[in-house]
């Protein structure tokens, strides 16, 4: 019981921390959340099978860390060039370049998803969406045409969807703030995403950007952005070995709200009845980062879809042979 209370009181002074925090303001008098932001952590969207609860303890957490560090460990090391190729399924898959980052403290929470609004930490999928979204696992295999390719791989959004609504574990993302725009911009693919702010309507039903229609506005020291006018090819983001499903219909409300020096807190709610049986919250820290952006050219796909395609040409006589 006084370990209860003694938490609580703990959560209550840090959150009261962050209430009483206020953000620099810009030239033009709106809160500053202008610069470059690392965006990752070990905390993916949806709650790993090692956690029961959205918080974790300081055990637990600890335990869970050491674990992904000895993976990234193992993924940088230095490999023999007289070793024997590895077991097809041995290989570790990692593109992270830098040393991850803990599980994501949230108001002086350990926590273990960044959903926070369903009891088990993950998607409340409609049958068909989740049907859909497993079967999306092996969209790798489709060599068809050159838009059956993932679009990161065509160069036209970053992996996962890069800045795009919701932003899942990306690296980094730098703020440009002037005064009808709020710009988010990706290091990975370079893309930009660019927020009209003041005026709320959104682009007429016909019009579908990639990453949608962002439009926003201040609630307080708060940056709510809301998207709409997805645009059908643009409807998954990757997280963690997952695709998460997005329809046209769906409807992202962000909100970015600095919480300290070096922090802003970055929450979200989905609403898709497309894809889920009700709409679905979500939120993550990011963090200041002294790191510079470097240029990410990307065209290895698109330069060699020509061999991609053959490949599955050959896939396909192959399988008529059998």
């Amino acid at each position: 019981m006084l370990a209860s209370v003694l938490i609580l009181g703990v959560l209550s002074a840090a959150s009261a921390q962050a209430q009483a925090y206020k953000p620099p303001r810009t030239a033009l008098g709106a809160p500053d959340l202008q610069g470059l932001w690392d965006t990752d952590s070990m905390t993916i969207l949806q709650r790993p099978k090692a956690f029961k609860a959205l918080v974790a303890t300081p055990d637990e957490a600890a335990a869970y860390e050491a674990k992904r560090l000895e993976r990234y460990a193992k993924v940088i090391a230095d490999v023999d060039p007289n070793a024997p190729a590895p077991p097809e399924d041995g290989v570790e898959d990692d593109d992270r370049l830098d040393k991850p980052r803990g599980l994501a403290r949230v108001r002086g929470e350990i926590r273990t998803s960044q959903i926070v609004s369903t009891p088990d930490g993950r998607l409340p999928y409609t049958p068909a969406a989740k049907a859909a979204a497993e079967k999306a696992l092996d969209n790798e295999l489709v060599y068809d045409d050159p838009e059956g390719r993932p679009f990161d791989e065509r160069c036209i959004l970053g992996g996962g969807g890069g800045v795009a609504a919701p932003i899942l574990n990306r690296d980094h993302i730098q703020i440009v703030q002037t005064r009808d725009h709020v710009v988010l911009a990706g290091e990975q693919n370079h893309e930009v995403r660019i927020v009209r702010m003041g005026d709320r309507r959104h682009l007429p039903a016909s019009v579908r950007p990639w990453m949608g229609d962002p439009v926003g506005w201040w609630e307080g020291d708060t940056l709510v952005v809301e998207t709409t006018n997805l645009n059908p090819s643009d409807h998954w983001r990757w997280n963690a070995g997952e695709w998460i499903m997005l329809t046209t219909s769906a409807k992202i409300v962000e909100r970015f709200a600095r919480t300290g020096p070096d922090e802003i807190l970055y929450s979200y709610e989905v609403d898709d009845p497309g894809a889920y049986t009700q709409a679905w919250r979500a939120e993550t820290a990011f963090h200041a980062s002294a790191a510079r952006v470097f240029e990410y050219a990307c065209h290895e796909g698109n330069y060699a879809l020509a061999n991609i395609l053959a490949g599955g040409r050959q896939a396909d006589r192959d399988a008529a042979k059998k």
